[in-house]
C-alpha cells in the first residue's frame, strides 16, 4: 500500500465524468488500497479515484460517528438516490464541508439529509446503504467527484466568489498541481 498524490482543483480529471468500472482485478484492489491509505493520512472521510488522477468510477469513505459505529467501504459504480432537500436557511457551520482537491477551504453547502447508495463491492457484490447526516453528505461529495464536480461548483453565489478567490490566491485552477498527504501541509 502506498499513500498517493492528491490532484488540486485545476486536474482535468476533476472536471470530468469518470468511467465505469468494467473489471474488479488485482489492479483496483491495489488502488483501493492506496486510496484508503490515502484518505487516512490526509486525513480525510472520503476519497474518490479522480482525487488521486485516476478516472474511475470509484469511491472510498470512513468515517465513525458519534455512537463510535464505524461507516467503511468501497463503493464501484454506484448510483445515489437523494431525498428533497431542505427549505431551512443554510447553517454556516453544521453544513459547511471541504475538499482534499481545494485543500484547507470549507464553505456551506446545502446537501440531502438522506441518500440511498447502491454500488459494488470489491468482491463484485451489489450493496445498499440508507444513510442521513454526515455519512450522507459523504455519499454526495464523493458520488459527485464522479461526475467531475467539486463541492465549490455548487456553492451559492457569495460563497463561489470566495472560493474562486481562494483558488486563485493558491495559484490553483490549473492542471499538473497536487499535493502529498502526511508530507504536505495544505489543510492547515
Amino acid at each position: 500500500m502506498a499513500v498517493l498524490p492528491i490532484v488540486i482543483t485545476g486536474e482535468p480529471v476533476l472536471h470530468t465524468p469518470a468511467a465505469p468500472v468494467t473489471t474488479i482485478d488485482d489492479d483496483l484492489r491495489s488502488l483501493v488500497d492506496d486510496m484508503f491509505e490515502t484518505m487516512e493520512a490526509a486525513p480525510g472521510v472520503g476519497l474518490a479515484a479522480p482525487q488521486v488522477g485516476v478516472g474511475l468510477r470509484v469511491f472510498v469513505y470512513g468515517w465513525i460517528d458519534d455512537d463510535d459505529v464505524e461507516h467503511r467501504g468501497v463503493a464501484i459504480n454506484p448510483e445515489l438516490w437523494l431525498s428533497p432537500l431542505s427549505t431551512a436557511p443554510l447553517h454556516e457551520m453544521a453544513e459547511s464541508e471541504g475538499c482534499l482537491s481545494v485543500p484547507g477551504e470549507r464553505y456551506p453547502l446545502r446537501r440531502a439529509h438522506r441518500v440511498i447508495l447502491r454500488a459494488t463491492d470489491l468482491e463484485g457484490e451489489p450493496y445498499e446503504v440508507a444513510a442521513e447526516g454526515w455519512l450522507a453528505r459523504i455519499f454526495q461529495h464523493e458520488y459527485d467527484h464522479l461526475d467531475g464536480v467539486l463541492y465549490v461548483d455548487r456553492l451559492d453565489h457569495t460563497n463561489a466568489k470566495t472560493a474562486a478567490k481562494a483558488v486563485k490566491r493558491a495559484g490553483w485552477g490549473t492542471p499538473g498541481l497536487s499535493w502529498m498527504p502526511g508530507v504536505d501541509d495544505l489543510e492547515g
